[in-house]
């Protein structure tokens, strides 16, 4: 058994996911050298984290909850920081992606 849990090391994942997610809209298409440097650094994070998760928990889980951590991630900052709309069916899509992604951890 790893040191770490194999879901904190995905939770790692996804939360550096949201990150990169953020700054790679702030890097304005890698012309901002700053949030650019920062965006390769947390996707690699993110990577790493997800390889450490992917060392016991099944690849299709792993993925699908890391996409989902950052697709919901990257909606609520858009919604609250960015002021993207927050309509009711963007909202309930979002709370899908959450259950599935919940269901994959108790079904794991």
């Amino acid at each position: 058994m790893p040191l770490i849990n194999p879901w904190i090391w995905l939770a790692l994942a996804g939360a550096s996911e949201v990150v990169w997610v953020v700054l790679l809209k702030q890097s304005d298409g890698f012309t901002r050298l700053g949030p650019s440097a920062i965006v390769v650094a947390v996707l690699g994070l993110s990577f790493f984290c997800m390889s450490q998760a992917l060392r016991v928990l099944p690849m299709g889980t792993v993925y699908a909850v890391w996409t989902g951590i950052g697709a919901a991630g990257g909606l609520a900052w858009g919604i609250t920081m960015e002021g993207e709309p927050a309509g009711a069916l963007r909202i309930l899509c979002v709370c899908l992606i959450l259950a599935g992604v919940a269901g994959l951890k108790l079904f794991a």
